[in-house]
């Protein structure tokens, strides 16, 4: 998973997001590296009971990886579609966020604000019983990552960022045009 995504356009600082971007390889604490991250009202969305919000953020780990990628939530065990094409860090006892060391580094901060609560929010689908990686369904048609996008689009947008960022936030290099035009559809971004 290499890093093209890059906004067309400057994009709005989320007030009070703050990252560590000079955090070292290694696995750290979420807080450690997203700084205040459980006070910002979309972690209030996010998680409601403030103390399962206090568990979500206290118990969720970060691991920055020098390799040339995003961030995803390390699965419990290998995927079966990851297998010869992939190797993800695998956390079979915590619930951890991979981040890429560039991209924790370089990307703009909406990105990252948006891509933290994207994976926050598949961390909580998992811990109320989802599949993240359900074999043989299309990125685009996955439930939890329906769900997820939707959740950091309604927050970008509450920020004021603009359908051309969200359209090219929303363009992953592994999926199609066809399932990019699918995903901004059903999740109200217009394409032009």
């Amino acid at each position: 998973m290499s890093p093209t995504r890059r906004p067309a356009k400057k994009d709005p600082e989320p007030p009070g997001f703050r990252v560590a971007r000079d955090m070292p390889a290694g696995r750290h604490p979420l807080l450690a590296v997203f700084p205040g991250l459980d006070a910002l009202p979309a972690a209030a969305r996010l998680a409601p009971d403030p103390k399962e919000r206090s568990r979500l953020f206290d118990d969720t780990c970060v691991e920055v990886v020098d390799a040339d990628m995003w961030m995803y939530v390390a699965p419990r065990e290998l995927p079966a579609a990851a297998r010869g094409r992939w190797k993800p860090v695998v956390s079979p006892t915590s619930d951890c966020i991979v981040v890429g060391l560039g991209h924790l580094r370089e990307s703009p901060a909406m990105m990252l604000f948006m891509d933290i609560y994207h994976e926050l929010c598949h961390v909580v689908q998992r811990q109320g019983g989802a599949d993240l990686w359900p074999p043989g369904v299309s990125y685009v048609k996955r439930w939890t990552e329906v769900e997820a996008y939707r959740f950091v689009v309604d927050e970008a947008r509450s920020l004021g960022t603009s359908d051309e960022f969200l359209r090219d936030y929303l363009k992953v290099e592994w999926i199609s045009r066809a399932e990019h035009r699918e995903l901004l559809a059903e999740l109200r971004v217009p394409e032009k």
